[in-house]
Formats: structure tokens, sequence, C-alpha cells
């Protein structure tokens, strides 16, 4: 008689997962895929960002500019966001999102296929809360936020992850933090530069 292959709960190879961790839709699972620069916001990061926004972003509107795995956006819509637009371009990470949004039944979230400063170029809508989360191996992060004040609303903010903190003229911060090699923080443009 042949010998069974051992169950096993490792993950499927090239597949991750992520979970929402407050709002309508904690403790959901989702898939993503594996990609070069494509790493979701751990939770401690998430529940500290959303602790400074408030928990819960009713009615607000939110930009995922560099989507990835969606983690920021899933969890911006489960907190109430009416609005959450999420710009990617990779095409497993833009299926998975796709995957995902369908799986939660979520109408709030929008997900464009597109390089992210160049849809921040042709865009001329303006977000609450916009997450740059760009891949730490890119010179992204400037650039977007040179682009992104105006796409701002009044009182807005701008989410930043990276691993080098950067040259910040314009912003202010309003807070900010370090787990492991990511820096984080939320900032809003300065007046004068708004």
């Amino acid at each position: 008689m042949p010998k069974l292959a051992p169950k096993t709960s490792k993950p499927v190879r090239g597949v991750n997962q992520l979970r929402i961790i407050g709002g309508e839709y904690r403790r959901r699972i989702l898939p993503f895929p594996d990609g070069e620069g494509l790493r979701p916001t751990p939770d401690r990061v998430r529940e500290t960002l959303f602790n400074w926004l408030g928990q819960e972003l009713y009615g607000q509107s939110c930009l995922d500019l560099f989507a990835g795995s969606g983690a920021l956006g899933f969890e911006a819509a489960s907190r109430g966001a009416s609005r959450v637009v999420m710009v990617e371009m990779a095409r497993p990470a833009l299926a998975a999102l796709q995957s995902n949004r369908a799986l939660l039944q979520v109408n709030a979230v929008e997900i464009v296929a597109a390089e992210a400063l160049a849809w921040l170029a042709r865009s001329s809508e303006q977000f609450d809360v916009v997450f740059l989360d760009p891949p730490f191996a890119s010179d992204l992060l400037p650039k977007a936020l040179v682009a992104i004040a105006p796409r701002l609303k009044p009182e807005g903010c701008v989410y930043i992850e990276t691993a080098d903190w950067p040259e910040l003229t314009g912003w202010e911060v309003l807070r900010q933090g370090k787990a492991g090699v990511v820096h984080y923080g939320l900032l809003q443009p300065l007046a004068s530069a708004a």
C-alpha cells in the first residue's frame, strides 16, 4: 500500500496571506502573490496607523497609490471609507486585488490598472487620506510626495512607509514610528506649500 503524503498547513508556494485587522471585514484572510518589492504593511503598523486616523474612516475617500497586496486599501474600506481607489500595475497583484474585492463584495473599492505616477498626473480627484507605500528599492516616494499635495482635500493627510526617511520639504510630520527596518509616518502639507 502506497504511503500517503502527510497533511501540511504550509501555505501554497507563491501565495501569501494578510489579515484585515479592524472594521466590517475584521479577521478576513486575503491571499496575495509573491512579487518583487511586494510586502504588506505589518499588522502592528496598520493598527498604529488606524489609531492615528481615528479607527473609522466613515465617509472619507482614500487613495492607495501603490496598492500591492491591498492591505491598506482593504483595511480602509473595512473601516467605513466611502471610496477607496487602489492603483497597481503588476498583473499578478492586480488580479489578486480584483479577486479579493469580489471575495469581500466591497463596492467602495475601485481598482485601477496603471503606473502610479502616470495615473496621478492624469487624475484631478482629491482624497482625505492617501497611502504611499512604494517598493523600498525604488525612488518613487519622493516623486509621489511632490505630486500628491494637490490631490489632498483640505485637512487631508498622507501616510508614508519607507526603508529610509525621505527629505520632507513642504510637509509637516504629524506622527511617525519605526518597526524593524520600516519607517512610517502621517504627514500634512505645510500651509505655505498647499
